[in-house]
């Protein structure tokens, strides 16, 4: 088939991942009512087309956090990427890189931090879940330093983790269990299956022998459940900077309110974001919020969106608003699991063209340029 856009590679993915972890990428919390309205609100934004303007030399590299991005788009964390795609988590580092964009690694990847910093040469980015187990949480940090990371991403909106209604219904767990519904969801995915058995990356890999009391699979999904800390609070945000030690983007604002305090935290950058509506069914979509939070706050911290980004135009609309950079996480993983690195490379190449052209019909050259102007009100 041709790919031609994101959600040709959704199609392709549905067909070749098993149904537990398609899903897992594919929802939202509860009613799924934010994680439709991430997509739909960003058709309500509307393009002022200009014409007989000069299109020649355009260029979409920029900067996120003061590093060098060929367009403004970074790869989002995703947990269980590596259920995707055999070392997905590695296979879409390697891909960001060869792009010239961010790769962000999540805490509950199935490719640990070593696995990804092996196999590439350039650093990518660490996103961090704050647990309850703080000796874990300090080695987490100084794993993610020594691995050269050069920014650490603080995922703040998982105190308490949502209801998904089809990750519960589908039992998903990493690697899947030996029920007869798991089983054949993996035996009718036969290249999937086969790929999984040439790897031993098939659990999580960054809490697995290296958190106390987790050698195997039934302490590890007891300790999971266990762990995502309802004590978290601003205050939190300042031990981490300081065994951080380098650049700290928070991620997981989406009120006004919350961007301001995040000002006082010394952090470079924050996200915009609902979790990709995997948590508060009822929020605000991430683009809703993304102008009035920049007006608020954009002057004094960049401020970054994820959530809902399905085509170039959506990157566009996000820039316009007000952002200085955007995440994409299920176009990547959609790619990852239709075709592997090739996949996530497709992704990154279809998102870049239709920013391009949208960018030049819009009647500028540089993606840096972005702004209010262009948007039809």
């Amino acid at each position: 088939m041709s790919i031609l856009e994101i959600d040709d590679l959704k199609k392709m993915a549905r067909r070749r991942v098993p149904k537990m972890f398609f899903d897992y990428a594919d929802s939202g919390a509860w009613t799924e009512g934010t994680y439709r309205a991430n997509e739909e609100d960003f058709h309500k934004i509307k393009l002022r087309q200009r014409v007989l303007v000069d299109m020649s030399n355009r260029s979409l590299e920029t900067t996120m956090i003061g590093e060098k991005v060929s367009m403004p788009v970074a790869l989002a964390p995703t947990g269980m990427t590596g259920m995707q795609h055999p070392d997905g988590e590695i296979l879409a580092a390697q891909a960001a890189e060869e792009f010239g964009v961010p790769f962000t690694l999540s805490t509950m990847s199935i490719c640990s931090i070593e696995d990804v910093a092996e196999r590439t040469t350039k650093p990518f980015w660490f996103q961090l879940y704050v647990l309850r187990d703080k000796d874990f949480v300090f080695n987490l940090i100084d794993r993610a330093k020594a691995a050269k990371c050069s920014a650490l991403v603080l995922t703040l909106d998982l105190q308490l983790l949502g209801q998904r209604h089809k990750d519960l219904r589908n039992g998903l767990s990493a690697p899947p269990k030996f029920t007869p519904k798991h089983v054949w969801q993996v035996a009718t995915r036969p290249r999937w299956a086969v790929g999984m058995l040439g790897t031993p990356r098939r659990t999580f890999r960054n809490i697995v022998g290296h958190a106390k009391g987790v050698g195997d699979l039934a302490s590890l999904s007891s300790w999971t459940t266990e762990q995502f800390d309802p004590h978290l609070s601003w205050k939190d945000v300042e031990w981490i900077k300081e065994r951080w030690g380098g650049k700290l983007i928070l991620k997981g604002i989406n009120d006004v309110d919350d961007a301001k305090m995040a000002l006082s935290t010394g952090a470079d950058a924050i996200i915009v974001s609902n979790h990709g509506g995997r948590q508060l069914d009822g929020a605000p979509s991430s683009i809703s919020m993304v102008e009035p939070i920049a007006d608020a706050v954009g002057d004094r911290i960049e401020v970054h969106m994820d959530g809902g980004i399905r085509s170039g135009q959506d990157v566009l609309k996000a820039l316009c608003l007000g952002a200085r950079g955007t995440y994409i996480g299920r176009p990547f993983l959609y790619g990852l699991g239709a075709l592997g690195k090739p996949g996530v490379t497709k992704a990154l190449e279809i998102i870049r063209k239709e920013l391009d052209m949208t960018l030049a019909l819009c009647g500028k050259r540089l993606i840096t340029d972005a702004g209010k102007d262009m948007l039809h009100r």
